[in-house]
């Protein structure tokens, strides 16, 4: 059978999943449960289709049971069916990371602070299935009646936004702003000390354009030498040239600011819940719910030497990404500072992924293939 016929999913038990043994049930059942508060409250994701993803009725009987779960071990394999995912398209699976970013920033413009982070702007609007299509775009604005695609990153910059009161936060650094939107979420440390927790609120839907695969077909950096750090050090060498590439990607991401409870915890992701480093997982959310376990195997760069080491945990798909499409593509969540910009900036790695669904679920969905 070839590889493209070969089902997408596959049962496996989980004595037969290396390290599930020893992994932090404990750790991944506290995420879990922030999802089941979620899908208990709105589940707001099931108002899509969902490939993979079942009912509420089958998420909400799960919730149900963890109510009275006291080993997390045994709740996990009690509760769901372990899967291997196929990818027809990508065999050997991809899992990269992602972090939340901190930079110097200012309530006020001045002194240096130069660049704004926005609000969501009211004329931001997401098109019905008809305009989407003849557009090729989900969201932009209407003009005289006419819906057309919002402003790009350049005209934002440039100041399409300016004299709305949409200003957030002013930050010193161009390329500190790009990459908090490309994390989706930032922490800005202003002059008094106090920081401040910002996270998603809205994107314009122009294409996004990963900068990184430009400077490669330029010849500029390969990719081995491809990283976070290795772009970042390229636009602070060349600034000028450094807007442009930015330019390039016409996508722009909007803010809001956020409470976070817990410290150790990270922003809300897309599922509307705290994010927990190494637990919270980004999927392609055309496929999987959020809130499903997933068991991900795979290598994770170290330290500044980038060494790659076995990374094995039990992870909750909590969030999504323009870039994270695919059946095994995952984007690990790794928290906040130097050591986890380090790690997520140079994960780009192959790898295993099993999600667990709940039983009938799991039934259903072999049964239909």
């Amino acid at each position: 059978m070839s590889a493209q016929a070969r089902p997408i999913l596959e049962p496996t038990a989980f004595v037969d999943i290396a390290g599930w043994n020893g992994a932090d049930h404990h750790a991944a059942l506290a995420t879990f449960r922030r999802s089941c508060a979620e899908i208990e409250d709105t589940g707001h994701a099931f108002a899509r289709k969902v490939v993979f993803g079942g009912t509420r009725r089958d998420w909400l009987a799960i919730c149900e049971r963890l109510k009275s779960a006291e080993d997390p071990r045994a709740f996990f394999e009690a509760a769901f069916t372990p899967l291997i995912v196929r990818d027809p398209a990508r065999p050997d699976g991809l899992f990269t990371g992602y972090y939340e970013p901190e930079a110097e920033g200012s309530l006020k413009p001045g002194g240096g602070y130069k660049v704004p982070l926005y609000a969501k702007p009211a004329d931001l609007v997401a098109f019905d299935a008809k305009t989407a299509r003849r557009l090729g775009l989900a969201y932009g604005r209407v003009v005289d009646g006419k819906a057309q695609a919002y402003f790009t990153r350049r005209e934002i910059e440039d100041g399409a936004l300016e004299g709305r009161g949409l200003e957030l936060v002013w930050l010193k650094d161009w390329a500190d702003a790009f990459f908090i939107q490309v994390q989706g979420s930032g922490r800005v440390r202003l002059p008094d000390g106090r920081v401040i927790r910002l996270a998603y609120a809205g994107k314009t839907g122009q294409p996004y354009t990963g900068i990184g695969g430009v400077l490669v077909e330029r010849g500029i950096l390969t990719r081995d030498d491809m990283s976070m750090q290795a772009i970042r050090a390229w636009m602070h060498k060349n600034p000028r040239d450094g807007r442009a590439l930015m330019w390039e990607n016409k996508s722009f991401v909007f803010f809001r600011e956020v409470t976070v409870d817990d410290p150790a915890l990270g922003p809300p992701g897309a599922q509307k819940v705290a994010l927990t480093p190494l637990h919270s997982l980004a999927i392609d959310r055309s496929l999987w719910m959020f809130g499903t376990p997933i068991w991900l195997d795979t290598e994770a760069p170290k330290g500044k030497s980038g060494t790659l080491v076995p990374f094995r945990s039990l992870m909750v798909a909590q969030d999504t990404g323009t870039a994270i499409k695919g059946h095994a593509r995952g984007d690990v969540f790794w928290g906040a500072g130097e050591e986890a910009a380090l790690t997520a900036g140079h994960m780009k790695s192959p790898g295993r992924m099993i999600v667990l669904l709940p039983k009938p679920l799991a039934k259903r969905l072999l049964k239909r293939q």
